[in-house]
């Protein structure tokens, strides 16, 4: 498919509420922007889109873990953006299972379901992507999320495709429910 460009968010907290984070959260988003060979058409054939994320989501997710440095991901989420001549299905086709196991290989392995949104939008919108443990959905510790806005993106026909991965759960959680540490197979409890 063809790229117009890719950008990276990268994040990086070290307190919230007056306490340090240890370890600081890095949170990191790599969107790839994307001609929509769909635009202003009805195609009920989508499976060509869902081919072309396997590689484009090898290329987005080797960035995000580049960005991600020495810091192992322990969740992430995925989203995608439709400009306003395409579908909203054109960014759920590219965002299935074969987009999927390309985000958990590049984790290292994850058993969990991969939260995701997917919007239409004009330029400059706004998309908050989920965030949560890559080997355990329920991990309350983890339900977090990285905004990001696209000035110039996507244009009308274009798709946004994005992966996202943090290191830790949210800084301070202690609203209850299961914490990452707390459940059997995860973060080397056993």
């Amino acid at each position: 498919m063809e790229i117009r460009k890719i950008v990276t968010f990268s994040e990086d907290s070290f307190s919230e509420a007056g306490r340090p984070a240890d370890p600081p959260l890095r949170k990191v988003a790599v969107v790839a922007l994307l001609k929509n060979p769909f635009a202003q058409r009805y195609v009920e054939d989508l499976s060509p889109l869902t081919e072309a994320s396997l590689n484009l989501g090898r290329r987005i997710t080797s960035i995000g873990k580049a960005a991600m440095g020495a810091l192992a991901a322990q969740s992430y989420g995925k989203a995608g953006l439709v400009g306003l001549a395409g579908e909203q299905e054109h960014a759920v086709a590219m965002l299935t299972t074969v987009f999927g196991n390309v985000m958990r290989e590049a984790v290292g392995g994850g058993k969990a379901w991969i939260s995701s949104m997917t919007k239409r939008v004009a330029p400059g919108g706004t998309i908050d992507i989920p965030l949560a443990h890559k080997d355990a959905l329920y991990a309350r510790s983890h339900y977090d999320g990285i905004t990001i806005t696209l000035h110039d993106a996507p244009l009308p026909d274009e798709i946004a495709i994005i992966a996202a991965f943090a290191n830790r759960g949210r800084i301070n959680h202690r609203v209850g429910g299961l914490a990452a540490h707390d459940i059997k197979g995860v973060d080397g409890l056993v």
